[in-house]
């Protein structure tokens, strides 16, 4: 075994990882697992997946290695099958029926390693009239009515919520989820299986409490006007004096009232209870936020039980006192991150590596799995994150 497998943490050491290059979900997905101590052979292709970031700075590629394999070669297939057999999990992230015509499916793969975990990530799922055809996020969160909720305007158009919901949320952690699953019973009767995981299906699964709402009569089936659509004046976001914003989730009566107290509006705790009157004491929270700064409020509200926060952008978040002082960024390789999650008191989750490049890793694993087969004259000769020395220090930040 290399020196990096001997100095894996986390709770998945030990469990080795065959990750098909893609883009967005099957990455982070992988990623994840990586954080969590596994040692994740990721399979790129010669050119790359063409999503244009810089290789050495894409942190889904973190605590990773790399191999570079042409499966439309006449040894790639077979290449893989050879890591396959030594592997606990796969993951891909190709349209259905791709893998099996590159001889690398489901099929050939538990043929080969039965107690394989084969995890299947796509936008539609395996089945079904879209199975097919193309998509992104936004169409997946659209059709399970995620992105319909999402808005505080019920007459203007949804928000988009970046691609967090569907390809992250309801992709890849419900990837993670079902080959954790999987592994486990793997484990216990040494039984593979395919995970079919749909972004489509894990966004509606993560709407389940919005559904019980509905069907309770605690929940309108149109955006802007529920609790915690931004229909609730005391659960929304509120402009500051200089342009900034502070989120407000003042819910529950003794928030709230510590709430109007900090924000000087103690006169309007009748409002609350009275919806007529919720427009009227928007306006009244709004104005008062306008009369300050994001840094004023935030220090008035600092420290107490009203749930008010200021609205950070990504690189100021890392600066946050609290996000600071639990080490909820670090920084790797001069790189500012978010650090493992979440977090274990006896395996826990590290930085190892910064982003694999295609290919640097070939020999290495090639040795490390037993995999001599492993064709090694592709690879890039350029120096990448992994050839720091090993002691390189992570820093919280």
């Amino acid at each position: 075994m290399g020196t990096r497998q001997t100095e894996r943490t986390g709770p998945l050491a030990g469990v080795r990882v065959v990750e098909l290059a893609g883009i967005g979900p099957g990455p982070f997905a992988a990623m994840l697992l990586g954080d969590l101590g596994a040692d994740v052979v990721r399979v790129d292709r010669p050119g790359g997946a063409g999503i244009g970031v810089d290789p050495a700075k894409d942190l889904t590629n973190r605590n990773k290695r790399s191999v570079l394999l042409d499966l439309k070669s006449p040894g790639g297939p077979a290449a893989v099958l050879d890591l396959v057999e030594r592997a606990d999990v796969l993951i891909e992230g190709y349209r259905p029926g791709v893998a099996e015509r590159l001889g690398v499916g489901p099929g050939e793969c538990l043929a080969r390693n039965p107690r394989l975990v084969y995890g299947r990530m796509t936008g539609w799922g395996q089945d079904g009239p879209l199975a097919p055809t193309a998509g992104h996020d936004i169409g997946y969160i659209a059709v399970t009515g995620a992105l319909g909720m999402i808005g505080p305007d019920p007459d203007g158009p949804p928000a988009i919520p970046a691609n967090l919901v569907g390809d992250y949320a309801g992709g890849s952690l419900y990837l993670v989820i079902g080959v954790l699953a999987a592994l486990q019973h793997a484990r216990a009767h040494g039984e593979g299986q395919v995970v079919d995981a749909a972004i489509v299906d894990g966004t509606a699964h993560l709407t389940t409490m919005i559904h019980a709402m509905v069907a309770a009569g605690g929940w309108q089936d149109r955006r802007g006007v529920n609790l915690l659509d931004g229909g609730c004046p005391f659960y929304g976001v509120y402009a500051t004096s200089d342009g900034g914003h502070m989120a407000v989730g003042a819910l529950e009566e003794r928030f709230y009232d510590e709430f109007a107290r900090l924000l000087g509006l103690e006169g309007a705790t009748s409002l609350r209870r009275d919806l007529a009157r919720w427009p009227e004491l928007r306006e009244a929270v709004a104005a008062r936020f306008r009369s300050r700064t994001r840094a004023e409020w935030t220090e008035v509200f600092e420290g107490t039980d009203a749930c008010v926060a200021p609205v950070l952008s990504l690189r100021e978040a890392p600066a946050h006192p609290h996000l600071a002082a639990r080490g909820t960024f670090a920084e790797h390789g001069g790189l500012v991150q978010p650090a493992p999650a979440p977090r274990f008191s006896a395996t826990p989750g590290t930085l190892r590596t910064g982003p694999a490049l295609p290919g640097a890793d070939t020999a290495e694993v090639a040795r490390d799995w037993a995999v001599p087969a492993l064709p090694t004259q592709d690879a890039p000769h350029a120096p990448h994150a992994h050839d720091a020395p090993h002691t390189q220090e992570t820093k919280t930040v």
